[in-house]
């Protein structure tokens, strides 16, 4: 299987997870340890499950941990809207995320596409044992 940076979809959730990053910054203080906290887990757990995923042992695995990062971006996309309706998160810095999301969950939906066609062709196979 490729390398985990060699992934479309890998490559735009690392750029959600760093532009999430960078707007959580302008939070109160007060939300720095509670939604800030979360929406950075969220957005980040999307490449790190990507890059999981390509790590183990066939599409299958692969396939799981996609399916995982669709999820944290479901919940990033919560987290973005409640962090903009307490007005942490002005109109054009919360629709500039907001694509980026749609963007990075069209391109994940893709890859899970593509993984569950593969996961259907390939065989079952022993892991491998210690060397």
């Amino acid at each position: 299987m490729a390398h985990y940076q060699d992934l479309r979809a890998w490559r735009i959730a690392h750029e959600l997870a760093e532009a999430v990053h960078k707007a959580v910054d302008s939070f109160p203080l007060s939300e720095r340890f509670e939604l800030s906290s979360q929406l950075r887990r969220a957005a980040l757990s999307v490449p790190t499950n990507l890059a999981e995923g390509q790590g183990r042992f066939g599409p299958r695995e692969a396939l799981r941990f996609a399916r995982i990062a669709a999820g944290s971006l479901a919940e990033v996309d919560y987290l973005l809207l409640f962090a903009f309706e307490r007005g942490y998160l002005d109109t054009s810095t919360y629709e500039s995320l907001m694509q980026r999301r749609k963007h990075a969950s069209r391109i994940v939906d893709k890859l899970i596409r593509s993984l569950r066609s593969a996961a259907r062709t390939t065989p079952v196979q022993d892991r491998p044992g210690p060397s």
